[in-house]
């Protein structure tokens, strides 16, 4: 695989303000034309709820200065009726006056479920607060939640509400700010201001996030988190910085030397139930469905495990673009556009290069860009490439996924019967492919990156699992060293922590082997202590490889 292979949400107040007219649209289109049994049909819980809050008011804390907005029926095979309101205080909608009505089959009063108890009334809804000082406020409030970012059509649209959320109901902005990211993601948030002293009551995300699954090619079945729009859901995570896949169309990018003049597009793959793929080629979203959760999980890898968010560790999301040319065998990140690239393969040599250490291989390459910079070329660039096996490897094992169980095979889903082996790159003995190097030589700058890598692959392998034959997770592995020696492992934890700490703290753009050696030394010597077995088992492991 070449390097060319290479969110604090606050409390969501019920949406206020349903305009009568959509609750008359909601009734006439329950009520069926003919009831197929005796249960009471939604217009008439409709009129079994009216009654029921004229006689019981004083209970649901209703006022004359309240009125309330139908927002939701239900009517169960037993007949029970559970009617839904919106409250609004002199026609200002109420955050938190939302309340069910529950009815027997008979139409009796049951109770309510209301989201407060607290009396709503206020002694003045003339705000001292303007709304653009609110707008002005909010914009700002998403400022602050995307910093470094220049946020592009920034609007806030406040709305005068009473807020029952927060302790005792007071007059308050609600507003709503949106912006599109520099890579034209939507990022929103919602704030809350008094309206009379300007104080922030509070703020949260506000772009709507649904949970689908998809059924991906590689990886069986696997949630989603996606966008709602309009009536469709786009691959689009706000959880995960905004990430998103979109189909290349088969095009390719057109770039002289590092400038590219045009790029493939990366059309947003949209759907209507947010049910996602069909597991086969031939439904293009199957692809999409690897390659965005390829990077949940990179991105959940490195949150998880190292406190990481986001490749950049700035919180923001990069995007897919799969279906990149014609038959192209290939996958690959770039920092240009800050995202990830996948060929469909040619269906002899490679089938799509969407699998999941693929994923976490190439976005790994955007961490190593954003942290250490490893040269790509001689010794420097064989640990780009290894960081980047290493860490594949990780997040196909933090994922968990029994479709797709980890292992340190590299690429062993993409390969087809015309490549002549089941992997791409072997980490316990990297000589199996034929190419790359065990053992550090003085040649080894000389070897292409993806064979050089294979010294600090083997290292790796040595210092999680250790040398010698054994089977783990079901496969077969033999991993002999270079000089005799026999390693014991510490395990693949120890190995994520040690050689996090060493890319994002020790080493830089020209780190070689050797340097290699001393920067994990001084990882290990940092998370564990220079007299600890982790310690000693590092540098027992890079003696294996031949680094000494």
């Amino acid at each position: 695989m070449s390097r060319r292979i290479r969110h604090a949400r606050g409390p969501r107040p019920a949406t206020a303000g349903i305009a009568v007219a959509g609750a008359a649209l909601l009734a006439a289109t329950l009520v069926p034309a003919a009831q197929a049994d005796d249960r009471p049909s939604p217009a008439a819980a409709l009129d079994n709820a009216a009654a029921a809050l004229v006689d019981h008011a004083t209970r649901l804390g209703l006022t004359p200065e309240q009125d309330t907005k139908v927002r939701d029926v239900v009517v169960d095979e037993d007949g029970t009726q559970h009617v839904r309101y919106d409250r609004t205080y002199r026609e200002i909608p109420v955050l938190g006056g939302d309340f069910v009505v529950h009815l027997g089959p008979d139409g009796d009063y049951r109770g309510a479920n209301r989201a407060t108890s607290a009396p709503v009334s206020l002694p003045t809804v003339t705000p001292r607060l303007s709304a653009p000082e609110a707008a002005d406020l909010a914009a700002n409030t998403l400022r602050a939640a995307n910093p470094g970012e220049l946020l592009k059509k920034l609007t806030a649209r406040p709305e005068l509400v009473v807020d029952a959320l927060h302790g005792a109901p007071k007059l308050a902005w609600r507003t709503d700010a949106a912006a599109l990211d520099s890579v034209g993601n939507p990022v929103a948030r919602t704030v809350l201001t008094d309206a009379l002293t300007g104080d922030r009551i509070d703020a949260w995300d506000s772009v709507e996030t649904a949970a689908g699954d998809g059924t991906s090619l590689y990886g069986g079945t696997v949630p989603l988190e996606t966008t709602r729009s309009a009536s469709s859901y786009q691959l689009k995570d706000p959880t995960r910085g905004g990430t998103y896949t979109g189909d290349a169309g088969n095009r390719t990018d057109l770039c002289l030397l590092t400038v590219c003049l045009v790029r493939a597009p990366s059309t947003v793959f949209t759907d209507a139930d947010n049910h996602w793929g069909t597991g086969t080629a031939a439904d293009r979203a199957s692809a999409a469905v690897d390659a965005q959760y390829g990077t949940d999980v990179t991105w959940d890898y490195y949150e998880d495990v190292h406190g990481r968010s986001g490749i950049a560790g700035d919180g923001k999301g990069s995007y897919n673009r799969v279906h990149y040319g014609n038959g192209y065998n290939n996958a690959f990140w770039d920092d240009g556009c800050f995202c990830m690239t996948y060929g469909d393969g040619d269906g002899t040599t490679f089938g799509p290069l969407v699998s999941l250490d693929v994923a976490g291989h190439e976005m790994s390459h955007g961490v190593t860009s954003s942290t250490a910079a490893l040269t790509y070329s001689g010794e420097s660039g064989g640990l780009n490439e290894a960081t980047s096996d290493i860490f594949g490897t990780l997040v196909e094992w933090h994922a968990g996924n029994s479709a797709d169980a980890g292992d340190y095979l590299i690429g062993e889903k993409v390969v087809r019967d015309g490549f002549g082996r089941d992997a791409l790159r072997y980490m316990d003995r990297p000589s199996r492919d034929g190419s790359s190097a065990d053992c550090w030589s003085t040649s080894a700058g000389d070897l292409d990156v993806h064979y050089s890598s294979g010294i600090a692959n083997h290292f790796a392998y040595l210092l999680a699992e250790g040398s010698g034959t054994k089977t783990v997770g079901g496969v077969n592995y033999d991993s002999p060293t270079c000089d005799g020696s026999t390693v014991a492992g510490i395990g693949r934890d120890k190995l994520g922590d040690i050689w996090y700490r060493a890319l994002t703290v020790y080493m830089t753009s020209s780190t070689d082997y050797a340097g290699a050696r001393t920067a994990t030394l001084s990882a290990a010597e940092d998370l564990y202590g220079a007299d600890s077995a982790e310690y000693a088992a590092v540098g027992a492991a890079w003696s294996a490889v031949n680094v000494g």
